[in-house]
């Protein structure tokens, strides 16, 4: 199995529970916020490429080329690119579902 096949699954599963909770947060007459997905999104971005780059290049760990697209920023591999997309793709759906209204910190 490739990492590309298998963030491309992880990816889908978190786009799959976005739309779940937008679907949920509607029916209560809200929404999802999407401009702090995006400010996360590229915040964990740009945060994985330097760590990663770190890591890889003070030999903490190496990917074989046979499982990996080849694709690469510096020396990470573009598929590490998808946990951080998806955990802000997921995290506002999951905090919405878990907490919806009741998660008001101040409360």
């Amino acid at each position: 199995m490739t990492y590309l096949l298998l963030v491309g699954a992880l990816l889908v599963i978190a786009l799959v529970i976005r739309v779940v909770g937008e679907l949920v947060v509607r029916r209560r007459g809200e929404r999802i916020p999407l401009m702090p997905t995006l400010l996360a999104s590229s915040a964990l971005v740009v945060l994985t490429i330097v760590f990663d780059n770190a890591m890889i290049a003070a030999g903490l760990f190496a990917y074989s080329d046979a499982h990996i697209s080849g694709i690469r920023i510096g020396l990470a591999p573009l598929e590490d690119l998808a946990y951080p997309l998806a955990v802000a793709i997921i995290a506002p759906a999951v905090w919405e579902l878990a907490c919806g209204r009741r998660g008001d910190v101040a409360a």
